[in-house]
């Protein structure tokens, strides 16, 4: 006790002989006492919201990360995501204890020793960031607090700015805790973060950078996308495997270092190669793009006016909907390969037809009028870029990504060039379709998504001889005679601005002889046909067409005999049903119900289609005739190359487009 006192009397006597160092210490206690008393009130002022309201437990039980939608075909087979973030999430249940373990390890070791704020991390940060400004030394996050970053975006407080977000994240984190056990935690976590590129989430992680599912995870991948973490860039395994690599091993130490795997373990995976099997998908990548494309605008119509039981609205690209579709899986590939397949030989032919001309000729001011609906003019002329520097800069080279028929190549051309490149390639509309229910099977709207986003199914065109078994069954419906024979002749129809229909063949001797309906539709007499529409009254071929299910405007002219009417292919395809189902008229269907993302059904947009199309659009018997002079286009017509060139057997009755027709 006097060696106590001794000490103390020294430690006085000692202070009364310095007073400058009594008053250091004097003015050091007040700056300490006010420091503290600045993050009491600082700490105080963020709880009571001064910096912007803090989530409630109730807000943070009800979080839910963004979810994409999934479309399916009519199997189940996944068609592909729509999203803003692609994300796919993974429940606790089906998260390996592996990805937790080198997630904490790694992230926050004391991540089962606090409640969302480690102390000893956060005076790190006090000191050695705020006060020493060493920004190297850490954030000092916890787990939880890295969840909050990310499920509330930081905002700016000025000079005060990082103390701010971290006092912030700490009470939420804090309040987080008490509202979620440790593993929803980590599983939440999980499901948020970034793993680089445009992958959000460990299920997209695991799918993207080794094709599996989450469960399916060895531990030395699960270090791999752990270690992602840290940079995401940096440690890319597909981009820099040697970095991530190095960067795997350091988590694999982490995990031993904790006891989440021993060493002899640890040590066997660290020599151990990165082997990926990198799987990168995209929005537009999978099976009918097109389609997922309309069915995305179609939705976020109906979700707007649909709303969910609660007055709130659906969201297509975050509430993981499940979308089911009437596309099969197995004719859409098919559809996919024949695109591909034949277009790619057409294009041959066509390239070598063209070399060294342009098909557009000299016509600059066509390429001017395409220019000026690309959107790079759009986005150029909106931001007040002069017509001078938008000439410049569409003539100056630069690299970019192009499509071949040999895969996406590097080139450097100017935007300009790009156009006249692009403008060269030819494209195609494909639709497969189920005669008795409208059910769209196979819908191919381009030769490529990516870089063809114009959809040719639900495109206008005029449709040449595909409009003529209409016309044929238009006649048939007003009893005119299939026996009837009509005379190969030029003729000149003079209520109609003295126009004559020619057949492909130009030459005079291409107009002799008779032809029965059967003979003029498989050699696609345009003469003929005109006759056939007359007959049948105009009018009464229009009719038909509405009735069959054409909806764009059809023109009141006998030119409609040759196909100039600009329709969709869906819309032909639509009214063709009709020859195969006995008559009737169908609607297309490409959606099926919409369910939540637990699979509670939404819509059954499927309820009493069976009864769509009871009334008939042509007698049974007009469908019969009109289908066996369709065959007869087949076997002894302008499409009996089908049988040799593809060897297609069976019965087929079909109507070519003459890209020969006249007018």
């Amino acid at each position: 006790m006097n060696q106590t006192s001794d000490f103390f009397s020294k430690i006085r006597q000692y202070l009364q002989d310095n007073p400058l160092l009594r008053k250091v210490l004097l003015w050091g206690g007040i700056f300490s006492a006010a420091i503290v008393l600045f993050f009491i009130t600082l700490i105080i002022l963020v709880y009571l919201g001064v910096f912007g309201a803090l989530p409630s437990r109730s807000d943070l039980a009800a979080i839910q990360n963004p979810l994409a939608s999934e479309v399916y075909a009519d199997d189940g087979t996944l068609l592909g995501r729509i999203y803003l973030q692609n994300r796919i999430f993974t429940p606790s249940n089906k998260i390996p204890r592996s990805v937790y373990s080198a997630l904490v390890a790694t992230e926050d070791a004391r991540f089962f020793r606090h409640e969302g704020i480690d102390t000893r991390s956060y005076f790190r940060v006090l000191i050695k960031t705020l006060l020493l400004g060493d920004r190297s030394s850490g954030g000092g996050s916890t787990i939880s607090q890295q969840l909050i970053k990310n499920l509330f975006p930081r905002e700016d407080y000025g000079f005060m700015s990082i103390l701010i977000v971290k006092i912030r994240e700490a009470l939420i984190a804090a309040r987080l805790e008490n509202t979620y056990n440790k593993e929803q935690i980590l599983a939440m976590y999980l499901n948020t973060v970034s793993f680089g590129e445009d992958v959000y989430g460990i299920g997209a992680a695991a799918q993207r950078y080794f094709n599996i599912t989450p469960e399916k995870l060895k531990t030395e991948e699960a270090a791999t996308l752990i270690g992602m973490l840290k940079a995401t860039t940096a440690y890319n395994p597909h981009r820099n495997p040697e970095a991530s690599k190095q960067r795997r091993n350091v988590v694999l130490q982490q995990m031993m270092k904790y006891g989440y795997i021993s060493e002899s373990k640890g040590n066997e995976l660290q020599k151990t190669e990165l082997v990926l099997n990198y799987n990168r998908t995209s929005g537009v990548d999978g099976l009918a793009p097109h389609l997922r494309e309309y069915i995305r605008q179609q939705l976020s119509t109906w979700c707007k006016n649909n709303p969910k039981p609660d007055g709130s609205t659906y969201n297509i690209y975050t509430d993981g909907l499940k979308i089911y579709t009437t596309i099969n899986a197995k004719m859409q590939r098919y559809a996919e390969e024949a695109v591909n397949e034949h277009l790619s030989k057409l294009q041959t032919q066509f390239d070598t037809h063209w070399k060294g001309k342009q098909p557009w000729g000299t016509d600059n001011a066509f390429l001017e009028a395409i220019k000026k609906q690309s959107d790079r003019y759009k986005r150029l002329k909106a931001a007040g870029t002069s017509e001078s520097e938008i000439n410049k800069i569409f003539k100056t080279p630069i690299p970019m990504r192009v499509f071949t028929w040999q895969g996406e190549q590097e080139k450097t051309m100017s935007p300009m060039d790009s156009i006249v490149y692009y403008l060269k390639f030819l494209n195609v509309g494909f639709s497969a379709m189920d005669p008795n229910t409208g059910h769209i099977k196979a819908w191919v709207g381009s030769i490529k998504y990516k870089y063809f986003q114009y959809d040719h199914t639900l495109a206008r065109r005029q449709v040449g001889s595909t409009f003529k078994p209409l016309v044929y069954a238009a006649a048939l419906e007003n009893e005119v005679a299939p026996c009837n024979f009509y005379a190969n002749e030029l003729r000149t129809y003079s209520d109609y601005q003295d126009w004559t229909p020619r057949n492909s063949d130009e030459s005079d001797e291409g107009y002799t002889g008779f032809y029965s309906m059967h003979g003029a539709m498989a050699k696609s007499v345009n003469t003929v046909s005109v006759q056939v529409l007359f007959d049948a009254g105009l009018d009464n071929v229009i009719r038909l067409a509405e009735k069959l299910g054409i909806h764009n405007k059809i023109p009141e002219l006998p030119s409609i005999a040759l196909g100039t009417a600009e329709l969709s292919l869906q819309e032909m395809v639509t009214a063709y049903c009709a020859f195969d189902n006995g008559g009737a008229a169908v609607q297309p269907v490409y959606l099926l119900s919409l369910k939540d993302k637990n699979g509670k059904l939404i819509s059954d947009f499927n309820s009493g289609l069976a009864n769509r199309y009871k009334t008939g659009a042509m007698s049974r018997e007009t469908a019969r005739l009109m289908t066996s002079i369709m065959q007869e286009v087949v076997e002894n017509g302008t499409a009996r190359s089908l049988r040799h060139r593809f060897g297609l057997q069976g019965d087929i009755a079909r109507k070519n487009r003459n890209y020969t027709d006249s007018c």
